[in-house]
């Protein structure tokens, strides 16, 4: 299928944008925030993912053309009052250290039985600096009591998504990206933009 748009992620996360780009194929024609040194890093001070998303997609597309899409998304644990949510990155008390945010997980989590939690992601799609819709995924799951399973990122290897035996970090790529919070929120942008690019 040819290229049909270009897609602007709001991310200088290479996780992030591989783990898109390999969802959308060849629909769009996938950059993210490294390719435009002039635009400045956005600090992400929303209290829901919501606002963390549109923070970043507004702040980027006012220094790009095109459309901006920016995710904001994590863990929630019933039984930690929904923590980590947005503070799911630096849980551990460094930003992106997933070793450090697993061992604070799993240590929150001993001796609890309910171990019920879910992975959310909230996509804000703009441009010119206006937001123009948001959407939202999630899956549902267990937290497992060790990790397992190589594949993935951040609390992967501790997720098992209900209905499979393997963790994200286990289970084969093409089906973590049927199943995950990010691909549930993706397949609506997609829809929308092709939506857009028909009229």
């Amino acid at each position: 299928m040819p290229v049909s748009q270009r897609l602007i992620l709001a991310t200088r996360n290479l996780h992030k944008t591989m783990e898109i780009r390999t969802m959308v194929g060849d629909n769009f024609d996938v950059h993210d925030a490294t390719e435009f040194p002039d635009c400045s890093e956005i600090e992400e001070t929303g209290v829901t993912f919501l606002e963390n998303a549109r923070l970043k997609a507004l702040g980027i597309s006012r220094c790009v053309e095109g459309w901006v899409l920016s995710d904001d998304s994590g863990l929630e644990v019933d039984v930690l009052d929904g923590a980590p949510g947005v503070g799911s990155s630096s849980y551990g008390g460094e930003e992106g250290n997933h070793a450090k945010n697993n061992a604070r997980l799993l240590l929150e989590m001993a001796g609890k039985t309910n171990r019920r939690a879910r992975f959310r992601c909230v996509m804000v799609l703009a441009r010119d600096g206006v937001e123009i819709e948001n959407f939202s995924g999630a899956v549902e799951g267990q937290l497992i009591e060790s990790p397992h399973g190589e594949g993935g990122f951040g609390y992967d290897s501790l997720f098992k998504p209900t209905g499979h035996h393997q963790t994200f970090a286990e289970l084969d790529l093409e089906i973590k990206n049927t199943l995950s919070h990010r691909s549930r929120a993706l397949v609506k942008v997609i829809a929308y933009l092709q939506g857009q690019h028909a009229k």
